[in-house]
């Protein structure tokens, strides 16, 4: 059989002592976390370990002897360390020594309980103690077969070194009776900035939580389920953004303890998401507020409305001629282009009603932005949602007028045909009509099939320009979306320190000499930048559902509204 060491590149210039780690019998491997050196106590020892393997609930024992011979080796030192076996009873017992600065180390296994011992092929393999205990090991996506294998396998090493932590807090400046060699004997980092920050974190986080607590039991109460307030509360992309970021706080903001490295990793991300949607926020209000921009915005938007006030009344006239060479029904083409005519009279009205208090107003909302970028990107979506909504009344007075007819035809047809749609059976079924019932819906499909072009034709020109404004309030809500999903800390991490991303290990063979066991270095492979995304993108409340390319087709066709917002409970991963 193969025996696999894995074994700290930190410890190879540690003292003599014996070897402190976890066997892994399924896999037939040792994971050396330490070594203890001489003098020690075995009685002291094995105290020590029974409160680590308490602490950390690994079963972490003495795996071995270590021998570091800076001049020849000593037999007296040889027989000491074959006899610490006998002490803590360990099968198989591993003695690795190294003689002076050689690279090549010797060996070796006793099983000094076993009736038939047989010789292991032994694999010493080299690891990067700190690495593997900061990095979090991702199995692949396609766990299947032998990769779900070989993934559990390595989780294993790297779950035994990040849960023996406790194991590294001791250096050699402790005054203990336990002198240890780790990646960290040499000192505990520490930073007094993070230190203070954790100390701080805390009546930090019991005042926020008791702010967002309140703020929420608010959100909760019966006055925002009254009519007028849910409506809102509902269809304004704005207050969805606002409830979206309240969950947000009340995440990171929470006393429980992450559970797991997932849970750590999205909290992470999502402070730093709110942290830098807070600062660009803050820069865009800076700019803003500079120079008297809000007053020169207020100036242009009253000229901007007009302008596109009186396009379209251009464009009305233009469907109330014979707009590209063709032939509307005169009667329908002057009801509907008065009836929209009227309606953007309607809306100038509205605008220069509101003209003195524009400037007021945006200055107002200019001081959202300190709530974050994406709330103020949110304004003006709304914003652009209440200057265009003559268009959305345009486009639904057009959809619903065209889906009268198209369903009035489509009925009409079936009548035709000698069939009707049964409403109880969702089905169509052959029914007989008389002659009066055909002759009137013949007469009712000429009109409508008459009727039908002049309809469709400001049907089509009104949903396009709805579509216009759909598309601008689609590409503001991706960025907000993108601002809101994106693992901003992760991608940070896997940019400065990639080892903490662990996609999976490589083995590189090492030089090699005869009668010496076979010399690996464990390598961490990164997470790749799409794999980070995958793994850690963060949940979102889109305001536009995901319809496919031929559902909307479909429901353009059939004239089928449109809507710019999210329903409730409409939850997008």
């Amino acid at each position: 059989m193969v025996l696999k060491v894995f074994f700290p590149s930190c410890c190879s210039s540690a003292d003599s002592g014996i070897l402190i780690g976890r066997w892994i019998s399924e896999q037939n491997s040792a994971v050396i976390l330490a070594v203890v050196h001489f003098p020690f106590i075995p009685v002291q020892v094995k105290q020590y370990l029974g409160e680590v393997q308490r602490v950390t609930k690994v079963s972490v024992s003495v795996l071995g002897s270590w021998s570091n011979s800076k001049q020849e080796k000593e037999e007296s030192l040889s027989e000491f360390l074959e006899d610490l076996g006998t002490i803590f009873c360990h099968e198989p017992w591993i003695q690795i020594s190294k003689e002076g600065d050689s690279k090549f180390w010797s060996c070796s296994t006793l099983q000094k309980h076993s009736k038939n011992p047989q010789e292991e092929e032994i694999i010493l393999v080299y690891y990067d103690q700190h690495k593997v205990m900061l990095s979090h090991l991702h199995p692949p996506l396609d766990t299947a077969g032998q990769r779900a294998e070989d993934a559990s396998k390595l989780s294993a090493i790297f779950d035994t070194v990040a849960r023996s932590r406790v194991l590294f807090m001791t250096d050699r400046y402790d005054e203990g009776p336990i002198k240890l060699t780790h990646w960290q004997s040499d000192g505990v980092e520490a930073s007094i900035i993070v230190e203070l920050m954790k100390q701080a974190s805390v009546p930090a986080c019991m005042l926020l939580t008791f702010l967002l607590s309140l703020l929420s039991g608010i959100c909760r109460s019966r006055v925002l389920k009254f009519w007028p307030l849910s409506f809102l509360w509902s269809k304004l992309s704005t207050c969805e953004q606002l409830g979206h970021r309240l969950q947000h706080l009340q995440i990171i903001s929470s006393n429980k303890k992450a559970q797991n490295q997932n849970q750590l990793m999205r909290k992470a991300n999502i402070f730093v998401s709110l942290l830098i949607d807070v600062a660009l926020g803050i820069l865009l209000m800076s700019w803003l507020y500079r120079k008297n921009r809000i007053g020169h915005l207020a100036d242009t938007l009253i000229p901007v409305a007009d302008h596109v006030a009186e396009e379209l009344q251009d464009l009305l006239q233009w469907l109330m001629g014979a707009p590209a060479g063709l032939k509307m029904n005169r009667a329908l083409d002057q009801v509907l282009g008065r009836f929209f005519l009227y309606h953007i009279h309607l809306w100038i009205s509205y605008i220069h009603l509101l003209s003195p208090f524009i400037e007021m107003i945006l200055w107002y909302v200019g001081l959202s932005a300190c709530l974050g970028l994406t709330v103020a990107l949110c304004i003006l979506s709304d914003i652009i949602a209440l200057l265009t909504f003559h268009i959305y009344c345009f486009y639904v007075y057009g959809a619903r007028l065209y889906c009268l007819k198209i369903y009035g035809l489509s009925s009409l047809w079936r009548l035709f045909r000698g069939k009707k749609w049964n409403v109880l059976r969702q089905r169509v079924d052959s029914c007989s009509y008389d002659l009066d019932q055909l002759f009137i819906g013949t007469l009712l499909f000429t009109i409508l099939l008459f009727l039908l072009p002049t309809t469709a034709l400001y049907y089509l020109v009104f949903t396009l320009l709805r579509l216009l404004v759909v598309i601008v309030q689609g590409l503001i809500h991706l960025l907000v979306d993108m601002i809101d999903s994106l693992p901003l800390y992760s991608l940070i991490l896997r940019l400065c320190r990639s080892y903490r991303l662990a996609a999976g290990v490589k083995f590189r063979v090492l030089e090699q000499q005869d009668g010496k066991p076979l010399r690996l270095l464990m390598q961490i492979n990164p997470l790749s930048y799409g794999g980070v995304v995958q793994t850690y993108r963060l949940p979102t409340y889109s305001c536009y559902p995901r319809d496919s390319w031929a559902s909307l087709c479909k429901k353009l066709f059939l004239g089928e509204l449109i809507y710019p917002w999210k329903h409730k409970g409409e939850k997008q991963n």
